[in-house]
């Protein structure tokens, strides 16, 4: 058996050949790599390969160690056995297959051998580095860590920006380390890094009304989306808002507008943020919607839940710049507001209910952002306001936002009472510059409506309407039979 002087000798030997480690950059493709002689002591002496395996700088890996834990979606259901597996994480390394099996805290011992990895994710950006989100729209199980630990240098390097769809290749981590390391880049949102450089900001595109119809109707029996399309049509940029008081049926609501996109307008990138929302919910939505759901429960903490909005958004903002047209449902605004008045440097002054108006102007970026590009692309916010509610701050975030979207679907508590659904209050509810969706016929069809739908009683509009599209298949054959006589 070696003496414990021979053992520290030879570790001092190691660390020196291993001292000399470079960040080198692939003319070639423009990827990043970051190269090391060896991971550990355990590889370099079980694998003779290891003069080949890649690592991160030492500075990297300084700020690793600094990197704060932090929790966007639910833990791992495998949580048992990392525990049980944790329980040895103190036990010295040993060969397995010529690698080392050396544990970490976690106790993931089969993921610590040294290996490059396959990451693909979203990234976070903080003060000094950056964390690529591998489930930050997904809860799927895995024992692999998947936060991947992203340098600032590499970050500068290739110009990357909050919600950029980093793909690339990782190290596992070492003993005593938590996160994966990105040592390559491959491709920024589907694009080389060279390219990805070349992208516009999105600050610096031309906002323009909606002038393409998102064409919401599917079937006849779904009324919901029938009566948007009448009364408050949706296009491409819109910036619209669904003012719902509780039990109104806006969760239905927002799946059938969901499904309406993606039934036809596959070509449209559907994103879901839901925030503070219950957890059964957000369950629903992600089996009944095809689209990525960006989800925080009420019950986390609520800089949890904007941080998953902010990414929701810039995500989406990413594609954008593209030249691709984005579609975000968000539920709600007014939780949103309220995380923020959890969150933000409180600014000595209160509005009513207790609301700092400082928490105002990040949940109004958010909302915002939608727009209609007039170089290509479009971000479209479908986003829900809760009113009625009992709450004087819930008041007040709605009256800061009224007026701030160019579309307005209002739901009506008493039509859902009296079991009418959907319950939309079709004389409250419209679109701003609705001639530039609608072609002229339609047009002049749907003014015709309105001005029928205005002698009518207020309790009873909705309802006859509806009584009426289910006479007919589809809204054309609708708006074909006003005037006629009964």
């Amino acid at each position: 058996m070696p003496t414990a002087k021979k053992v520290h000798s030879d570790r001092d030997q190691i660390a020196q050949k291993n001292s000399d480690s470079s960040i080198n950059t692939d003319g070639s493709n423009g990827s990043a790599v970051v190269e090391a002689k060896s991971l550990s002591d355990s590889s370099t002496s079980n694998n003779p390969e290891s003069k080949n395996n890649t690592s991160v700088s030492k500075t990297d890996q300084d700020d690793v160690s600094a990197v704060r834990t932090t929790v966007i979606t639910t833990e791992s259901r495998n949580n048992k056995s990392h525990q049980s597996r944790g329980r040895h994480s103190s036990g010295s390394s040993g060969n397995n297959g010529g690698n080392s099996g050396t544990t970490n805290s976690s106790g993931n011992s089969k993921f610590f051998t040294g290996e490059t990895i396959k990451v693909e994710g979203v990234l976070e950006l903080f003060t000094d580095y950056g964390v690529i989100r591998q489930d930050i729209a997904d809860t799927g199980d895995n024992d692999l860590p998947k936060d991947v630990y992203t340098s600032l240098s590499q970050i500068k390097r290739f110009s990357l920006r909050m919600g950029d769809l980093v793909e690339g290749y990782a190290r596992a981590p070492k003993e005593g380390e938590r996160y994966l390391s990105l040592l390559q880049i491959e491709k920024v949102d589907g694009l080389d890094p060279s390219e990805a450089k070349k992208r516009p900001r999105f600050s610096k595109l031309t906002p323009i009304f909606p002038d393409e119809w998102m064409k919401l109707e599917t079937a006849p029996e779904i009324l919901s989306t029938r009566i948007i399309d009448l009364v408050s049509p949706i296009g491409k940029g819109q910036r619209a808002m669904l003012v719902a008081p509780p039990k109104a049926g806006k969760t239905w609501l927002l799946q059938d507008i969901a499904n309406g996109i993606t039934k036809n307008h596959p070509e449209v990138v559907l994103m879901v943020a839901l925030i503070g929302e219950r957890p059964e919910e957000v369950t629903d939505m992600r089996r009944n919607v095809n689209g990525e759901v960006y989800a925080s429960n009420f019950d986390q903490d609520p800089a949890d839940q904007t941080r998953v909005a902010e990414i929701c958004l810039e995500k989406a903002k990413r594609t954008a710049e593209k030249g691709k047209d984005v579609v975000i449902l968000m539920d709600s605004l007014t939780r949103l507001a309220r995380a923020y008045n959890m969150v933000v440097q409180p600014s000595g002054r209160t509005l009513t209910g207790g609301f700092d108006p400082s928490a105002l102007y990040p949940a109004k970026r958010f909302f915002g952002a939608a727009r209609n590009l007039e170089e290509g692309g479009s971000l479209t916010i479908i986003a829900t306001a809760l009113v009625d509610t009992g709450s004087r701050m819930d008041d007040v975030i709605f009256e800061e936002f009224k007026g701030t979207g160019n579309m307005e679907l209002k739901l009506d508590r008493a039509l859902s009472e009296r079991r009418i659904f959907p319950a939309i209050d079709i004389k409250s509810s419209s679109t701003r510059r609705e001639d530039l969706l609608y072609d002229k016929n339609s047009m002049e069809m749907v003014h015709k409506l309105r001005r029928m739908i205005d002698l009518l009683d207020d309790k009873e509009t909705t309802d006859l309407v509806l009584q009426q599209l289910k006479k007919s298949k589809s809204n054309e054959d609708f708006l074909k039979t006003l005037g006629q006589p009964a």
